[in-house]
């Protein structure tokens, strides 16, 4: 293959992947595990699949660059055209999570350290350290190089940047990380005086008095400073990012084709997606379904939510999941026939406009030689395979779906900052896990049958009808000011106990816990009550709402109770019992045009379901008229809907249409009532 000549990049790419006009299918590809004779048949049996798109050389640096400096494009040269001669079309990885074995040995000093001082060397996967500029250069080198020789190769459509930052280590201690965290210190405070009022450090004495003091914060013999711990996240997060756009601005100095890199949307917290989401040209993510998880179609779901909302509503690329079974969780459960389609259109429905696994062919070797793939160990005479041949086939027919958008009423809060700051230490409650509020809340609005965006509480919240805040513990005095904005120009906004709690230094708010939020919710909390590890506890709920015709309901409580005071709101649930009996435990008040509802208990997801009635009262939000398990979503074209419905039960379901429909699977005409069969999928298109 000769070589290309240097591409002059023009404005930042804004929009799909170069001539891909159809859903994306396909996997990744490792070509390299496998003898040469075996490609061709991996064409043939892509094309036979409907395969149209593959990541190609993910983990491949130590055959790329087998010695420092030395390349061997050879074999990648004939992989890249047998695809291209086969219709394939390539997302380009740039092999950087995969670093040599020889980088590790000339640099020892750019491993990764834990908290505990371990360095962590070869072996397995993931990058060294961040900061190290041994790692840096090698990493840009072996990016340039790829992107002179193919930046303007037919095939090569898109380019796939590293894998999964932040997994499996996000965190790290070394020398070069304690450098650049000074010097990011510096440039966030200005001084020394401004770093020690941000992290407080007059309590137990920490005043810094030279930058040269200032540390990681390594393990210590007592709880860290939370604030510093905050802003090691931070930059940690921002350590990684650099990572990324120095090797996509490489690439564009070679090519016009898009640049992503693959998220882990809910699984991997230590990057802040919103702010990645800024710098890829199209969002990408990576899902798996926890096998622990009955309900794991939901997780499933709220990680394709909050993929799109990343991408503003754009569309965007599922880039891995898997056909069956993974193999590095406790308990790899096989997917259950139907499965693998299920979670494919639930992607699909929103807004993804690739469908990808991985693996292409299952491996051999190494440490992920049990998990499934599109080419099974079982090979073409297997149910995996039938399955994706099928996927491929149905995915083929709805070509007209690429570039739709999903529109959802209802926001619920997720910010990163918030997170990493809850989770630290020396909390009132371990119970009070913002993970765990923000899937009870999900799960509950998926089983109501409302389309939710996950989005962060500065930005624009006048499109939604309904705003929910399971778990805001650390709240900015702007972002809570913008809540108490849509509250005030008609928005109804629901929110959970420990939020408001604290600013962006993990500083308790002037005026006492959960002051920001105090003229939207109408009450403000004297004192936390956390409960005991099983205890329980009772509210009467119903007082002033639709249900105190019938009497109060009797909603049980566990981990966590609030001490409130009322500043305008009314209780409509109270506590019967526990630390405060009488006390309000639920309240709801207007605030200019809005409502705002306060819930101090953790309510399962069953005892919301009575509370979440009246809040959709107030927002305006209809009941969705489907049974729990059929998972409905919608897409929105040029002069058409789209409904993506699933069937997660096993009895067949009710699907209520205001229009006639046509089926694209089969063809059919539809009107009426739907049916969609028990663990069966629809796609109906509806014009006008």
């Amino acid at each position: 293959m000769p070589e290309t000549p240097s591409f002059v990049p023009g404005p930042q790419y804004d929009g799909w992947l170069t001539g891909v006009e159809q859903i994306g299918y396909g996997g990744d590809y490792n070509p390299e595990q496998w003898p040469e004779e075996v490609w061709a048949q991996d064409v043939r049996l892509m094309n036979e699949a409907g395969v149209n798109l593959v990541s190609l050389g993910i983990f491949s640096w130590a055959l790329l660059e087998p010695r420092e400096g030395e390349f061997d494009f050879g074999w990648l040269d004939r992989v890249v055209e047998l695809l291209h001669a086969g219709g394939v079309r390539i997302l380009l990885a740039t092999p950087t999570a995969a670093p040599p074995a020889w980088l590790y040995a000339a640099h020892p000093d750019a491993r990764v350290i834990d908290r505990n001082g371990t360095p962590m060397g070869p072996g397995g996967r993931g990058l060294m350290a961040p900061t190290a500029p041994a790692y840096r250069e090698a990493a840009l080198r072996i990016t340039t190089q790829l992107a002179a020789r193919y930046g303007t190769h037919p095939a090569v459509v898109g380019w796939h940047v590293h894998n999964e930052y932040g997994a499996p280590v996000s965190l790290d201690y070394s020398v070069h990380a304690q450098r650049a965290f000074r010097t990011w210190l510096r440039e966030r405070y200005g001084s020394l005086d401004g770093l020690n009022a941000a992290w407080g450090t007059a309590f137990w004495g920490q005043v810094y008095g030279d930058w040269e003091h200032v540390q990681v914060p390594a393990a210590t013999a007592t709880s860290a400073n939370p604030a510093q711990q905050l802003d090691f996240a931070r930059f940690s997060d921002a350590a990684l990012l650099a990572c990324f756009v120095a090797e996509r601005d490489a690439i564009r100095e070679h090519s016009a084709a898009p640049v992503t890199t693959n998220f882990m949307a809910t699984i991997c917290p230590s990057t802040d997606l919103f702010a990645w989401a800024r710098e890829v040209d199209i969002v990408a993510n990576d899902h798996y379904l926890w096998a622990a998880d009955p309900r794991g179609h939901v997780g499933l779901a709220m990680a394709a939510d909050l993929t799109r909302s990343v991408a503003g509503g754009k569309p965007w690329l599922l880039l891995e999941h898997s056909t069956s079974a993974v193999n590095w969780q406790p308990r790899n459960v096989a997917k259950r026939p139907g499965e693998l389609a299920r979670n494919s259109f639930s992607h699909l429905g929103r807004g993804a406009d690739a469908i990808m696994f991985f693996q292409w062919r299952a491996s051999r070797s190494g440490a992920e030689k049990f998990h499934s793939a599109m080419v099974p160990h079982a090979g073409t005479e297997s149910r995996v395979w039938r399955e994706v041949t099928e996927l491929g086939a149905n995915l083929g027919r709805l070509t007209e779906l690429h570039g739709s958008q999903v529109h959802a009423d209802v926001a619920l809060l997720w910010d990163y900052e918030s997170f990493w700051a809850q989770d630290l230490e020396w909390r009132p409650s371990q119970g009070a896990s913002h993970r765990e509020r923000i899937d009870t809340y999900y799960d509950r609005l998926w089983r109501d049958g409302h389309t939710v965006d996950l989005v962060r509480p500065g930005q624009d919240l006048s499109g939604y009808k309904l705003v929910v805040a399971p778990a805001s513990y650390l709240l900015t005095a702007d972002d809570a000011a913008n809540l108490t904005a849509y509250v005030e120009a008609g928005g109804t906004l629901l929110v959970s106990y420990f939020s408001g709690i604290v600013d962006e230094n993990d500083a308790v708010h002037p005026g006492g816990l959960m002051a920001p939020l105090r003229d939207a919710l109408g009450v403000w909390v004297e004192e936390f009550l956390p409960l005991r590890e099983g205890d329980s506890l009772t509210v009467a709920y119903g007082a002033g709402t639709a249900a105190a015709d019938a009497g109060t309901t009797a909603l049980t409580g566990t981990v966590w109770a609030d001490d409130l005071v009322l500043a305008g709101a009314e209780p409509v649930g109270t506590y019967a019992d526990g630390p405060k009996p009488g006390g309000a435990a639920i309240t709801r008040h207007t605030h200019g045009a809005g409502t705002g509802w306060y819930v101090s208990t953790n309510l399962d997801v069953e005892a919301l379901a009575t509370v979440l009635a009246d809040v959709y009262a107030t927002a305006g939000l209809a009941p969705s008229g489907t049974v729990d398990g059929l998972e409905v979503v919608r897409r929105t074209g040029d002069g058409a809907t789209y409904t993506v419905a699933i069937n997660h039960t096993d009895d067949d379901a009710k699907l209520p249409l205001d229009t006639p429909a046509t089926d694209l699977l089969t063809g059919d005409a539809v009107a009426g009532d739907a049916t969609v069969p028990a663990g069966a999928v629809r796609v109906l298109r509806q014009d006008g």
